[in-house]
């Protein structure tokens, strides 16, 4: 296999977190919807246990875990050599942003894990354990087939942000009963250039040939493994930590991380039919952003509608576009009217 489809393949799976995570918010969505038609209590979470829902929730996950681990290690994983179980130092790799997807991703499958145990009436505390063990067996599992694999490694980089992302969700409800700080993405198309770029042996290849290999030709791949057009965010909530008289209570502010001209995971070379290329570090600097924002958290915004709230939660993992002001690497500052991705 080419060291180009080797880089592909690594770099869905660094991403499948994040598309496990959408993923499973459209299944919950559609598996709730099946009992609007008979009330709109069921959308709202139960005063104490709930046998019914209790064990319906706890089948699908299960179901939903066995089936996508099994599914991942049969479709990737089996295609490579195994090993005896090691590490790998993936770091600054992506300029660290696929570290941040791991944070964001155990995040939120942590807020899904709480809210779905909620839903089933167990209680708070039992609630925040079943999450936070859920999003950490999930994301070990992967880390775990990573160790065994030749190809890959043990990231404890990974492990850390997976760690991170956890916390941050379950010792803010711990604590504080809500979540001043949430962690969302934002991501969105980049037209990438056509010009011809000359290889090694005089082949001719391109940039858009080179990030449709490694980031996909859909939206959908786009949006899920391009990380050019990814940022990371810790959107805070304004009113919760400084309240104060006339400040809405669903405006926060975001600060936002990103990266730019990743077209490898440690260098802009590669390899394409047997050629090697390359792009001119002075053309395409590879640089950090860190962006300040506004944003909303719409889990604030209450409606007597349960599904509606639902919608306005599921949403609320992305952040909204809104003017931003950004520093990066290069030493240079930028203003944006929209800040999108």
């Amino acid at each position: 296999m080419s060291v180009s489809s080797t880089a592909t393949i690594r770099e869905f799976i660094s991403i499948f977190r994040t598309k496990a995570l959408i993923i499973s918010l459209l299944l919950i969505l559609c598996f709730q919807l099946n009992g609007q038609v008979e009330k709109q209590a069921f959308f709202a979470p139960a005063d104490s246990l709930n046998k019914p829902r209790f064990y319906t929730a706890l089948a699908f996950t299960a179901t939903s875990y066995t089936a996508t681990s099994i599914g991942l290690y049969q479709t990737w994983y089996k295609q490579f050599d195994q090993s005896k179980f090691h590490g790998f130092d993936d770091w600054n790799e992506w300029q660290n942003m696929d570290k941040f997807g791991h944070a964001f991703t155990a995040y939120n499958l942590s807020n899904v894990g709480y809210q779905g145990a909620r839903w089933t009436g167990m209680s708070k505390k039992n609630a925040l354990l079943f999450a936070g063990i859920g999003s950490t067996v999930i994301q070990s599992t992967i880390e775990i087939m990573d160790g065994f694999s030749t190809k890959w490694g043990f990231s404890t980089g990974d492990v850390a942000f997976n760690t991170l992302g956890t916390a941050i969700f379950v010792a803010q409800e711990a604590f504080w009963d809500e979540q001043k700080i949430r962690i969302k993405i934002s991501s969105s198309s980049i037209d990438y250039p056509t010009e011809n770029l000359i290889g090694s042996l005089g082949g001719s290849s391109s940039l858009r040939s080179r990030v449709d290999q490694l980031y996909g030709k859909s939206g959908l791949e786009r949006f899920l493994k391009d990380y050019n057009a990814q940022t990371i965010w810790a959107s805070a909530n304004i009113y919760s930590l400084l309240p104060r008289a006339g400040i809405p209570k669903w405006l926060n502010l975001a600060l936002g991380y990103s990266g730019e001209n990743m077209f490898g995971g440690f260098e802009n070379v590669w390899v394409e039919n047997g050629e090697t290329f390359g792009l001119d570090p002075n053309t395409y600097p590879r640089y950090h952003q860190f962006i300040l924002s506004f944003d909303a958290d719409l889990n604030r915004i209450k409606t007597k509608n349960h599904f509606v709230n639902m919608l306005l939660a599921i949403t609320n993992g992305y952040k909204l576009p809104s003017p931003a002001i950004e520093y990066n690497s290069l030493g240079e500052w930028r203003f944006h009217l929209l800040f999108r991705t």
